[in-house]
């Protein structure tokens, strides 16, 4: 097992350096340049600046040099744990995106976990008593917040429960009220938990339903194995074998979404950050490519994509966990 992890962490340099690589080209092709916005070279330009400063500025950054040559000098950089400045603000990218990435993260991991807390007994359920009223209508009230979009979901509910034109039970934006930084421990946690609930709500419905109907399928094809069906014949309680025997082979397939459901959750925040107002790594990423700062993008690619490779890795070990048939020596 130690020999694989090594091997599967190995593998990863060359699909981290792909990855970057394909980003950086794209930042570089696209139309426009930081120099250019920030100069108010554009419709959208920031303050404008002498042409002897912006000069300075594209030598700064190396948007004077090849694509390749620049992405190399980047490259090196990284490896020395540099990730650079940001061209809005100057400030170091690695401060920026560890003040942002705390709230990302725990907005993310909060709805992955009420996913599966939620997702899973659901699933059971409806294989339980499959073709039922119970499973029909898991199924129809599934099917019905998969089709809904993430977007669309969170202005609704700012709409309604929000201080819309219906009721006003919890913050609109932000991630904490204006007073927060005079109130008590336990006043600015509450605080942050009513901030919170409509984001990780709007996160956490999307890979509920996707991840309960898979609960669903992966039990059922459980349940109709022979295994199943001697432990019944053999007298077992009807508990011991739904959970020790026929859950067991069918959270194989859930594990698989897993490795999935992270980086799109972290993804869909960028949306949701935005609606929100809060300030996390998806505000800051969208920001930043409004503005081509191209040190900020990198950085936040590079910290996605390790999240994304590391959740792959972390479903194959979850793999043995689960079921010790599976070996990778």
């Amino acid at each position: 097992m130690t020999t694989y992890i090594f091997r599967r962490v190995l593998l990863l340099i060359p699909t981290l350096f792909g990855i970057t690589l394909l980003t950086f080209l794209l930042i570089r092709y696209s139309p426009g340049n930081a120099a250019l916005l920030k100069g108010g070279g554009g419709e959208s330009g920031g303050k404008a600046m002498t042409a002897e400063v912006r000069e300075q500025m594209i030598k700064l950054y190396d948007l004077d040099k090849p694509p390749l040559t620049a992405y190399a000098l980047w490259l090196g950089k990284s490896l020395r744990l540099n990730l650079g400045d940001s061209v809005v603000d100057h400030r170091p990218v690695a401060r920026k995106i560890g003040e942002r990435l705390p709230l990302t993260m725990s907005l993310a991991g909060s709805a992955l976990a009420l996913s599966y807390l939620i997702a899973i007994p659901l699933g059971i359920a409806a294989a339980l008593r499959r073709g039922q009223p119970l499973d029909r209508a898991i199924s129809f009230v599934v099917f019905v917040l998969y089709s809904i979009p993430t977007f669309a979901a969170a202005l609704l509910l700012i709409l309604l429960v929000a201080g819309g034109d219906y009721l006003n039970l919890l913050p609109m934006y932000g991630a904490s009220s204006i007073n927060a930084s005079d109130m008590g421990p336990f006043a600015w946690l509450w605080d942050r938990v009513l901030h919170m609930i409509l984001p990780v709500v709007c996160l956490t419905y999307a890979s509920l339903a996707s991840i309960s109907r898979y609960s669903r399928v992966s039990m059922l094809e459980a349940l109709g194995q022979d295994f199943v069906r001697t432990a019944r014949a053999k007298g077992l309680p009807e508990r011991l074998v739904i959970f020790r025997h026929a859950l067991r082979n069918a959270l194989i397939p859930i594990i698989t979404i897993f490795a999935l459901e992270m980086p799109a959750l972290i993804g869909g925040a960028v949306i949701l950050e935005s609606i929100f107002s809060l300030p996390g790594m998806g505000q800051l990423m969208f920001q930043s490519i409004d503005a081509r700062d191209t040190p900020v993008i990198m950085g936040i690619t590079v910290l996605a994509a390790i999240v994304t490779l590391l959740s792959y890795l972390a479903a194959d070990i979850l793999y043995v966990v689960v079921d010790p048939r599976i070996s990778y020596e």
